[in-house]
């Protein structure tokens, strides 16, 4: 069984998150993934905690598996080891700010011109286009202008940032997809093309309710804490020890969901439609929650899943690593050590794929420079 990207070589000068988790994602396909990093630093997560043995956990969760070449780009000898890569490669991927690679003369029309079959992804904060291409950004600064902050936190509380990087993660997750039909588009036609993902693109791609809401009624929608704007009960609700979700996604699941609390709400008229429950949400979830505190939330758990309903407890990430559902989905893994190094823990591939094998262990995350040897000779070969 072979990897469906295998013989793929990536090119990788992105750091941090955005592109990393591209590159990251096309490794689990099978890519080959050569991380081009500076001289002397390398990618700036190499600096971030938690360290293991001086080693950061944060790095090698992002970058197992991966290889290291350390190059400086404005150097005559690294430019020339560069051009040679870029002419094995299928991929280049980096996310500097719009214009640095034309400054070094590496930007997507000269390479085009020299590598055709090249394949250019970029991501960046606003994209290579629009008045404010050239202004930084950060995860938070995109979840901010994007409108991903205005509904995220407590009804009437200030706004709060996703807990996950979300605005670098789903920019790297629509830079793996434009890569993968980049290549599809070439086994066709034989040439190239360039992606180009902006981050604040991608965090207005995602909010689908926001945006409906917002054009239909003219009124954008506020903060609702962890209650769905616009499906009830679809929220999290206390129980005697902690909290665990329900949601209720239409008319019948409610009914079901009343017979097994048990509630006599089902006939109730301020509640018998998703409309009338959205309208009288906060006395739902009082009269929901003043039967669930009585219990636990095993105890709720069991009960709403034996009558078929969706729920789940509300997990720290040590019960997230332990829950039997993802260890039998193979989706925590160890990262195999360097000699003499840690061993850390990653996620393992959530892309599950029939001929696509399942690895037991990740590939270990290059120390800075380590494979220059070994890239070296392989291009001497090529």
């Amino acid at each position: 069984m072979t990897a469906p990207l295998e013989g793929i070589v990536v090119l990788d000068l992105t750091h941090v998150l955005a592109g990393p988790f591209c590159s990251h994602t096309l490794a689990d396909l099978g890519a080959r993934i050569i991380k081009v990093e500076r001289p002397g630093t390398g990618d700036d997560t190499r600096a971030f905690p938690p360290f293991v043995q001086g080693e950061s956990a944060y790095f090698a969760a992002l970058n197992a598996g991966k290889q290291s070449i350390a190059l400086d780009l404005k150097s005559p000898c690294d430019r020339d080891v560069f051009d040679q890569l870029l002419a094995t490669s299928d991929v280049v991927l980096e996310n500097y700010r719009p214009g640095v690679m034309e400054k070094l003369g590496f930007g997507w029309e000269a390479l085009h011109a020299r590598y055709p079959k090249l394949i250019y992804g970029a991501v960046s904060g606003f994209g290579h286009t629009g008045p404010e291409a050239a202004k930084p950004a950060y995860d938070m600064v995109v979840q901010a202008r994007g409108g991903v902050m205005s509904i995220t936190g407590e009804e009437g509380g200030p706004p709060v940032r996703v807990g996950a990087s979300i605005g670098d993660i789903v920019a790297g997750m629509y830079l793996a997809q434009g890569v993968l039909a980049a290549l599809f588009d070439r086994a066709r036609t034989g040439l190239g093309r360039k992606i180009d993902v902006a981050m604040l693109d991608s965090q207005l791609a995602i909010q689908e309710h926001a945006i409906a809401i917002t054009a239909a009624t003219g009124t954008a929608p506020g903060r609702t804490g962890a209650r769905h704007p616009t499906i009830t009960p679809f929220s999290t609700y206390r129980a005697s020890d902690g909290f665990f979700v329900i949601a209720a996604g239409n008319d019948a699941m409610f009914r079901t969901l009343c017979a097994a609390l048990p509630l006599p709400l089902a006939d109730d008229p301020r509640f018998a439609t998703n409309a009338a429950r959205c309208d009288h949400h906060a006395l739902l979830k009082r009269l929901i929650e003043a039967v669930t505190l009585g219990q636990t939330v095993a105890h709720w758990i069991s009960v709403l899943e034996s009558a078929g309903l969706p729920t789940a407890s509300v997990q720290d990430m040590a019960q997230v690593l332990r829950d039997p559902q993802i260890l039998a989905r193979n989706m925590v893994l160890p990262v195999q050590a360097n000699p003499g190094g840690p061993v850390f823990t990653a996620p393992g591939n959530p892309i599950k794929m029939s001929g696509l094998p399942e690895a037991d262990q990740r590939g270990p995350a290059p120390r800075l420079d380590a494979d220059r040897e070994a890239i070296l000779a392989w291009l001497d070969g090529s």
